[in-house]
Formats: C-alpha cells, structure tokens, sequence
C-alpha cells in the first residue's frame, strides 16, 4: 500500500508540474503568445509552426487551443486557419514528450533550486514568474523518476506480477482510459509521459500505444469541454480538432502492428518506443489533414451552423467563459465588454442634451432603459474578474485587472447618475412645460459638449494607458471645475435680473450643472491608477500649511 500510495503522489506530483510550467509561461509571455500566433496566419503551414511553438513553450495543446479558439470568436482568424494551428500544437506537444522521455532527472534539483530562489527574491515579476517555470520543470523531471522508482518496486511484488500476466489487450479499454486521465489530469503530456514509463514496468508496449490513443484523444474532448458554455465561433475549433484525433485513432488503430513491427528492431526500449508512437501519431494527423482543413472546417459548420443571417449581427458577448483557463487572455476579454459598457454610458450622456432641448419625453424614458443595460455589464464584468486565477496574472496584467473593476465602477456611477438627472429633468422641466433661458441652455450645451469630449478622452486613457492623455484628463477636471463655478455664477446674476426663464428652472439648472460635474469627476478618475501606476500621481492635494509665527 505504501509504494502504491508513493505512485499515486508521484504522478499528482507529475500533473502539478506540468501546471506550473502552463500558469508561468503564460504569466511571462501570454500576450506575445497571442500576438504571435495572430500574427502567423498567413498560410495554414505557418499557422501549423506558430501552434507547434507555442504549444511546445506552453506545454499545453489545450490552452493553444482556448486561445486560437478566442480569435476565432472574436472574427480575428479564419477556421480553417485556427484548425492548422491545432494540427500544429499536436505535433509540438508530442516533441516536449519526447524531450522529456530522456534521463534529465539530474536537472530537477538544479532546477527546482533556482527556480525557488528566482520566485522567492524577485516575486511578482517577470524574473519570479520565470522561477516559476523552472519549478515546475523541475517538479516535472523529479515525479518521473519517482514514478519509475515506484512502478520498479510494485512489479517486484508477486501478487502484482500475477495480476498483470492476466492482462490482455483491449483497445477500446485502453482508448477509453487515456482519454479519461487527460481529462482529469488536464494533460494529455502527463498522461503521455506516465504511459512510457508504465509500458517500461507495468503494462507492456501494446497497452501503453493504447493509453497513449486515448490521451490525444482526451485532449481534444478536454478542449470542447472547456469551450462548452462558450459562443458557437469558438466552439467550432475544439471540434474541429476533435475530429482530426477521432479521425487519427480510427486510422492509428490499424497502424499499430505495422508501426510496432518496423520500430522494435531499431529502438528496444519500450518508454522510447511509447513517445515515439505518440509523435508518430500526431506527425501522421497532421500530414493527412493539413491539407483538408477546409473541408473539416465545412464539416464543423454543418455540425455546428452560425446563427442565421437575420441574428448574425447580434452583439458578442466578450465574456468568454473558455478564456479563463489562460487569465490573459481572460483580461483583454473583460476589457473589450467594458468598452462596450462605456459605449452605452456614452449614449446616454450624447442624448441628455437632446432631452433637454426637445423636452423628448420618450427618449428620457428610452435611455433610462440604458441603465439597466450598464448596472447588468457592470455586474457580469465584476464576476468574471472575480474568477480569474490572480495567482496566474503578472504585475502589469494585475494592475490592469484593477484599472478593469475601477473603470466598470465608474462607468455604473455615472449610469445612475444620468438616469436621475433625466428623472429630474423630466419632472421639473418636461412635465411642467419650462425652458431654460438662451443663455442658460448655451451653458449647458458648453458644458456637456466639455463633457463627451472628457468621456472620449477617459475611454482611450482605458484603452491606451497613455500616462500624457491621463494627465490631460486630470487637467480638464479643473478646467471643468472652473467653468461649473462660473456657469452657476452668471445663473446667479440671471436672477437678479428678474429673468422670468432663469427664476422657473434655477434649481433644476444648478443642480444641473452640478451632476455634470459629478459625471466628470468619475471620468477623470479613469485616470488616478494609470497615473499612480507611472508614479506621477501625487499623493494629496492639500498644501503644506504656513509656518506659525514664533512668539518671541
């Protein structure tokens, strides 16, 4: 029971590596990851070596995926251009198996001891995140030797040996059953990996080439599985691959005695042979396919139909469920649906002026609706963040998860804010039939033309970060600051000149003014995080007091 129980930490040991090394490099190099496949498509070739890269960076063909799978959803890539990338990442994921399969355990500690003093001394940074992975590199090597310390004394035991000369081959069983560990375990890698070792020890050749089977098609399910919540675009590459690997296992399956006969005489050993296999397989696939990935893609599209054309234009949904495996990318997602949140704001701010000149009853009630729209965005926005792993983030993608929950805050406030304004105005101008004065409404018109010109400003400080723009945007805050004082000055001197329109709407006109400027000073809070990110922000605004006069 003891060596069993050693085996089975052994290979949590194994899985746990392989996520370490997944969660670091993409800490360190998620959004280069993503600009460099983007970036490569221009031909399904390039597409496959792009795919064959990262994954073999990431050690996760899964990952590649949610993340091809995302360009796709977001109209940046073709199908038939995101299944080549697939085809690729196959094939890298098997060339880290084969690398692996060699003796490194005199790596691991080495490794492992780097990596601790990297992640410890420099913690939250880039160089930290890299220790990570060298951690997890690490982990990785050390739970292969003891997966095959384990295995060696287990297969010495009598009862055990008894147990495994009555096993006899069922492929079925063994597809089943690597497909069912790459699953659970995440990785078909460590799946891949624990099958050499086995077939050295344990189970023999003819069953770990069926476990291995089962693994790349265990990766594929996993993926459909991660997208399945997600829209039908980004659905459609995880089943596509999908149906590269069941095509490939029903072919592979014939091929294995061929395969077998031609390797044993020039490799002996059984775990080569297994990782071999396991390149082989995904060599095959992606010879075969890459030159149909059009007709799969037509394929995908029958089994998977876009919507129709009269919904085709519907609004996507950045939140995309599948793209929280990978934070980064979790990231830019959120950051597109507060955009779309700051577009609906800025409606309802263009149309109170509208309201306010036509007395449009209507259309106060129409962009009151808005805000509904705004509160639900900003509740959804704040969950999805809430469930990205912060552990996984670096530095710079922390900070923008911060600016991300700021932004969504504000653009809610003001939310609120316009659809009171539209209640009041609705109450004491609308309903009562009253104007504002020329010159009152000339103020007005001034100042929320000020303020949609600050909103613009505000949302390319959100989507920039540019630190000038953020210090131009805290500078109109006191220029709008000044103009609100002298707006309700000249109100003021309107009044004491008996001015029949002024005296009717003074209070519904200040408090007016008033919210607009509470609508710009959540604005120009955009601002504040990307300013106290450059460290150019001061920390208060009061002065120093005047030192008190001595007595003496």
């Amino acid at each position: 029971m003891k060596h069993l129980l050693d085996l089975l930490a052994a290979i949590a040991l194994l899985v746990w590596g392989t996520h370490l090394v997944r969660a670091g490099v993409l800490r360190v190099f998620g959004s280069n990851l993503r600009q460099f496949l983007a970036a490569s498509m221009g031909n399904r070739f390039t597409a496959a070596l792009s795919g064959l890269g990262v994954t073999a960076l990431v050690q996760s063909s899964t990952a590649t995926a949610l993340i091809t799978a995302s360009f796709v959803g977001r109209g940046l890539i073709a199908l038939p251009a995101a299944l080549a990338v697939m085809l690729g990442a196959d094939i890298g994921t098997a060339l880290m198996a084969v690398l692996f399969s060699f003796d490194l355990s005199w790596l691991s500690p080495l490794f492992i001891f780097l990596g601790v003093i990297l992640f410890i001394s420099r913690q939250g940074t880039q160089v930290g995140d890299f220790g990570r992975v060298l951690i997890g590199l690490g982990l990785l090597l050390l739970a292969l030797r003891l997966i095959g310390s384990a295995t060696g004394v287990l297969t010495q035991n009598p009862a055990v040996q008894l147990m495994l000369s009555s096993l006899t081959s069922d492929r079925m069983l063994e597809i089943l059953l690597g497909a069912a560990l790459a699953v659970g375990a995440y990785s078909s890698l460590a799946v891949v990996l624990l099958a050499s070792t086995l077939a050295l020890q344990v189970v023999g050749l003819d069953v770990a080439l069926g476990i291995v089977l089962g693994a790349n098609l265990g990766s594929g399910l996993l993926a459909v599985i991660t997208t399945a919540k997600a829209g039908i675009s980004t659905r459609q590459v995880p089943l596509g691959n999908l149906l590269f690997k069941v095509l490939g296992v029903c072919i592979a399956v014939w091929l294995i005695p061929l395969w077998v006969g031609f390797m044993e005489p020039l490799v002996q050993d059984p775990a080569t042979l297994t990782v071999l296999f396991h390149l082989s397989f995904n060599l095959m696939v992606g010879a075969v396919f890459i030159g149909l990935t059009q007709p799969v893609a037509r394929m995908v599209n029958r089994l998977l139909p876009l919507k129709d054309a009269k919904t085709a234009l519907d609004r996507p949904n950045h939140l995309d469920p599948s793209a929280l495996a990978t934070p980064s990318l979790a990231i830019s997602c959120a950051a597109r649906e507060a955009m779309h949140q700051a577009d609906i704001v800025e409606t309802m701010l263009r149309g109170v002026v509208t309201v306010i000149r036509n007395n449009d009853a209507k259309l106060s009630k129409d962009l009151r609706k808005l805000d509904d729209v705004v509160d639900n965005l900003y509740s959804s926005i704040k969950y999805y963040l809430t469930k990205i792993s912060r552990q996984q983030l670096s530095e710079a993608e922390s900070r923008r998860w911060t600016d991300i929950i700021s932004f969504t805050i504000n653009m809610e406030q003001i939310g609120d804010t316009v659809e009171r304004v539209l209640l009041d105005i609705e109450d004491k101008k609308i309903r009562k039939g009253r104007n504002f004065s020329d010159a009152g409404m000339a103020e007005i018109t001034e100042l929320h033309g000020q303020l949609i010109d600050n909103m613009r400003l505000g949302m390319s400080v959100f989507l920039n970060g540019n630190v000038r723009d953020a210090q131009k945007l805290v500078e109109e805050k006191v220029r709008f600051r000044d103009m609100e004082r002298e707006y309700a000055s000249t109100h003021l001197d309107r009044l004491s000149g008996m001015t029949a329109n002024s005296i009717d709407t003074s209070a519904l006109h200040l408090d007016l003014i008033s919210d607009l400027k509470r609508i710009n000073s959540h604005i120009c809070s955009i601002a504040y995080p990307i300013l106290d990110s450059a460290g150019v922000l001061a920390p208060s605004r009061l002065r120093e007091p005047p030192p008190k006069a001595s007595r003496f």
